[in-house]
C-alpha cells in the first residue's frame, strides 16, 4: 500500500469513527427523550383515568370505556388497569395486552411510580391515594410514532454518515497528494542522480518544514558521497601511478640483467637495485593496504587503555633500531603524579603507527636527522609535538598535506609516497583526536597531535 493510500485510510478511519460516535451520540439523546416524553404521556393517561373513574367527578366506566375502544385517546394500543388495595382488577379498558404480577403491584406502592419495558410496550405503574382511595393505576402502550421518528432519524443520520465518509475518503485522497507532492518530485530527483552524475542536487524550498530538512540532508550527504568518489578516483590514479613506477624500474633493470651476460659484479649490482625496488613496493604496498583498512570499518578497530608515555619509548625504539643515524630526543611538559594521567582510550597498534609516522617523518626531513618529541598534558587531552629544522612546508601547501599522495615542495629530494601523513591522520580522527602542522623558516616545521585522555 502506497503512504497515500495509507494516510488516506487512517484519516478516512479517524473521522469515520468520531462521526459514527457523534452519529450514535445524536441517536441515544434522541431516544432517551423519546422514553421521556412517553413515560410522561403514559403517566399523564394513568392519573387522568383514576381521576375521572375514581375523583370527586367521576365518569361512567361505560362511557369511559366507550371512548378508549374508539381511541379517543392519543395513545396507540392503549391499555389501561386498575387494580385496588386488595389487588384486584376494579377496572380495565378490556384489550388484555399486559399482564401484571403481584410482586410488580408491591413494587408500584412501594415506590409510588415504576416504569419498565416488554418489547416494544412500556408500562408505567403510578400509586393512587386521593379521595380516600388506594389503588394502583397501570397504564402501557406502544409508541408507533416516536418509534417512527427514531427510524427516520437512524436512516437519515447512516445516510448522512455514508456520505460523510465518501466525502472524506475523496478529501483525503486530494489532500495526501498534495501533501506528498513534494516526495514525489524528490523521487523523482533522486531517480536521476547516478554514479557520473553527483554533482546533481535535490531542490530546496525556502519553507523549514521537515521535506526541506530531508533535501538538505540528503544534499550533504551527496556532498559527502561526491567527495568520498572523487577521494576513490584519486586514490586509484596515485595509487596506479605510484605503483607502475617501481614496477617499471624493476622490469627495466631485469631486462638489462639478462643482457649483461655472464659479469657477477654487474649483475649483483642489478639485483641489489632491483632488491630496494622491491623494498619500495612492499611499503606502498602495506601504506595502501593500511590506509584502506583504517579507512574502510572504524567499529572493527579493537581499543583500550594505552599508556602514551610507554609507547612513544617504544615507537623510538623501533625507529632507531631501523634507522640508526636518526636521533630522537623525548622530553616531557609538567605532568601529574597519576598512574592514570597518561592514558588514553584506543588501539596500541593503530597509535604506534601514527607516533611512528611522525617521527619518522621529522627524522626523514630534518638535515641532520633530528627529530624533538614532546608531551604534555593540557586540561583532559595529552598533547604531543613533533618538531624538525629541515626545509620549511609552504603555507599554501599545509591543507593539502594530509591528503593521500600529497607531497610538500620540501620534499622533492626524500624518498616517499605521501601515503604515511594521511593514514596518521585517519588514525588520529578515529581516535576522536587532532593532527595539525605548522612551518616556518625561522622555527621549523611543528606537527602537534592531541588526544583525549581517557575518563
Amino acid at each position: 500500500m502506497t503512504l497515500r493510500n495509507r494516510l488516506t485510510s487512517l484519516f478516512t478511519a479517524i473521522v469515520s469513527g468520531l462521526l459514527l460516535l457523534f452519529c450514535g451520540v445524536i441517536y441515544l439523546v434522541a431516544e432517551r427523550h423519546r422514553q421521556y416524553e412517553f413515560r410522561e404521556r403514559l403517566e399523564a393517561e394513568a392519573v387522568t383515568s383514576a381521576e375521572l373513574l375514581f375523583g370527586p367527578d367521576t365518569t361512567g366506566r361505560q362511557l369511559y370505556k366507550l371512548l378508549d375502544k374508539n381511541h379517543m385517546t392519543v395513545l396507540d394500543e392503549e391499555e389501561i388497569i386498575i387494580y385496588d388495595y386488595r389487588n384486584r382488577i376494579v377496572y380495565e379498558s378490556g384489550t388484555d395486552y399486559l399482564t401484571v404480577s403481584k410482586s410488580q403491584l408491591d413494587q408500584v406502592r412501594l415506590a409510588g411510580r415504576l416504569y419498565w419495558r416488554v418489547g416494544l410496550r412500556e408500562i408505567i405503574g403510578v400509586r393512587y391515594t386521593q379521595h380516600n382511595n388506594r389503588l394502583v393505576v397501570l397504564a402501557s402502550g406502544v409508541d408507533k410514532y416516536g418509534f417512527s421518528k427514531q427510524r427516520a432519524l437512524a436512516l437519515l443520520l447512516s445516510i448522512g454518515w455514508g456520505l460523510a465518509v465518501l466525502i472524506v475518503f475523496g478529501s483525503g485522497l486530494v489532500y495526501a497528494g498534495r501533501a506528498l507532492r513534494p516526495i514525489r518530485r524528490i523521487i523523482r530527483q533522486i531517480d536521476t542522480i547516478t554514479a557520473s552524475k553527483l554533482e546533481r542536487r535535490l531542490a530546496e524550498s525556502t519553507d523549514a518544514d521537515e521535506l526541506t530538512q530531508l533535501a538538505q540532508r540528503f544534499n550533504r550527504m551527496l556532498d559527502r558521497l561526491e567527495e568520498a568518489f572523487r577521494q576513490q578516483r584519486t586514490f586509484v590514479s596515485h595509487a596506479s601511478h605510484e605503483l607502475r613506477t617501481p614496477l617499471t624500474a624493476i622490469t627495466g633493470q631485469l631486462e638489462v640483467a639478462l643482457l649483461a651476460g655472464d659479469d657477477l659484479d654487474e649483475l649483483r649490482a642489478t639485483v641489489q637495485s632491483v632488491l630496494e625496488d622491491v623494498r619500495d613496493l612492499n611499503r606502498l604496498t602495506n601504506g595502501l593496504l593500511s590506509l584502506a583498512n583504517v579507512s574502510v570499518d572504524e567499529s572493527a578497530v579493537a581499543v583500550g587503555a594505552v599508556p602514551l608515555d610507554e609507547l612513544v619509548w617504544q615507537v623510538r625504539a623501533d625507529l632507531l633500531r631501523l634507522r640508526p643515524d636518526y636521533t630522537v630526543a623525548v622530553t616531557f611538559g609538567e605532568l601529574p603524579n597519576q598512574q592514570t594521567a597518561l592514558l588514553v582510550t584506543g588501539s596500541e597498534s593503530l597509535l604506534r603507527t601514527a607516533l611512528f609516522n611522525l617521527m619518522e617523518n621529522g627524522g626523514k626531513f630534518s638535515p641532520d636527522h633530528r627529530v624533538s618529541v614532546r608531551l604534555a598534558i593540557e586540561s583532559d587531552t595529552i598533547a604531543l609535538t613533533f618538531h624538525n629544522q629541515g626545509p620549511p612546508i609552504p603555507a599554501e601547501e599545509l591543507p593539502e598535506i594530509f591528503k593521500p599522495f600529497q607531497r610538500g615542495t620540501n620534499g622533492r629530494t626524500v624518498a616517499g609516497h605521501g601515503i604515511g601523513l594521511s593514514l596518521t591522520q585517519r588514525i588520529v580522527q578515529l581516535h576522536r583526536g587532532r593532527l595539525t602542522v605548522t612551518s616556518n623558516a625561522a622555527q621549523g616545521t611543528f606537527f602537534r597531535l592531541d588526544l583525549p585522555r581517557s575518563a
